[in-house]
């Protein structure tokens, strides 16, 4: 689901619409991409202060579904016309170009050499890409405006290098004690992907080496906005999927905010000054559960997990639930509705929400309509 919000710099004003959302349209043979809406912030003190010395921009997180994983098999409620390639590439750089954001952040990006690189950077945009490890095809990427923003530095995120911090452990680790609060054992299956097959390969999960090798990526940018001359940390990340393994998905967030800690830290020495921090991506973690408050309070219940000496969280806190509240979902499939994606920002004075995307609501017609075939097909 496609998410959107913007930002303001207080002095240097900023706005950014940030957005991660999935478009429903009725279900008929040919893709057709709705029309966001984005929603201002009813604050007087932001808007007052984006009426004078601010600066806007937009900034986009989607999770775009990889190529290699659509089969007509695991999407049985999609029309088949709509899963080909030739289709959904199409409707999806349709979609994405109509936007127009200055940062465009896209997780599940393969065919990024082939097409998504080409097709996007002929509009204005230059972009960076990390592929994930081993043999999956997909990766996270940022795409952004050459006149908005200039790349200043990069750095990838590899979460596999979790795996040599705990190569002379051999103690297991205990899932059942690191689930989160609640247990999430019914989330966060995307899809009607069946569990069995999706989990036959995940090898001796009582071995943390292999526990924690997962292949998950993210990709972290410093970037200076020309208009003002202004530094900004743009982060983009796709958390591990299975509810089964949430201390994976909990190490993997822990080492997330310790990075983006020591990249600022490396980006305020370097440039001497501090850069606000805009993190977005797919979470596969709900509201409430350890992730999802780690993420916004940079603390957690579990203590057995690795981590680094240098772990220095970052403060983050979400856009949505800053303004209206989280989403009803982000992800609605047969298999589970739920909200799992997030865009993050240092609530610091430099940086606020303008206007986020309007997302659809569980009444809503086409989001019914989706329910209903679905319903005719089970």
């Amino acid at each position: 689901m496609l998410k959107s919000s913007i930002f303001l710099l207080p002095r240097f004003p900023l706005s950014s619409p940030s957005h991660r959302t999935i478009c429903f349209t009725k279900m008929s043979t040919a893709p057709g991409p709705l029309s966001p809406k984005f929603i201002p912030v009813e604050t007087s003190e932001i808007i007052s202060v984006s009426k004078s010395d601010g600066f806007r921009f937009s900034f986009v997180s989607y999770n775009i579904l990889a190529q290699a994983y659509v089969k007509s098999a695991l999407f049985p409620h999609s029309p088949a016309p709509c899963l080909k390639w030739k289709a959904r590439s199409q409707a999806i750089l349709t979609v994405l170009k109509s936007l127009g954001a200055d940062f465009l952040c896209l997780q599940e990006l393969d065919e990024y050499d082939s097409f998504y690189k080409r097709n996007i950077e002929s509009v204005g945009y230059s972009s960076i890409y990390a592929q994930r490890s081993g043999q999956k095809r997909d990766g996270c990427g940022i795409f952004y405006k050459q006149d908005c923003a200039e790349l200043v530095i990069e750095e990838k995120i590899d979460y596999n290098d979790l795996v040599p911090s705990i190569q002379d452990d051999t103690a297991s680790v205990d899932k059942e004690a690191n689930l989160p609060a609640g247990g999430s054992k019914k989330l966060e299956s995307k899809g009607d992907v069946s569990l069995k097959n999706s989990r036959a390969d995940r090898g001796d999960l009582n071995d943390p080496r292999v526990r924690l090798k997962r292949d998950c990526v993210g990709i972290m940018a410093a970037f200076r906005l020309k208009d003002p001359c202004q530094l900004i940390i743009v982060a983009n990340t796709h958390i591990y999927w299975d509810p089964e393994l949430a201390d994976v998905k909990l190490a993997q967030a822990r080492y997330l905010l310790s990075r983006l800690a020591q990249f600022k830290l490396l980006v305020s020495d370097k440039f001497d000054c501090s850069p606000s921090v805009v993190v977005a991506g797919d979470f596969n973690s709900t509201p409430g559960d350890q992730v999802y408050q780690y993420l916004i309070s940079g603390s957690s219940l579990v203590g057995t997990l690795p981590e680094s000496s240098d772990d220095m969280p970052v403060s983050l806190c979400s856009v949505y639930a800053s303004t209206k509240g989280e989403p009803h979902f982000t992800n609605c499939t047969p298999g589970f509705t739920g909200t799992l994606d997030y865009i993050l920002f240092s609530p610091s004075g430099d940086i606020k929400p303008v206007s986020y995307l309007e997302l659809p609501e569980p009444e809503a017609s086409d989001v019914q309509v989706k329910i209903e075939v679905v319903k005719e097909l089970s």
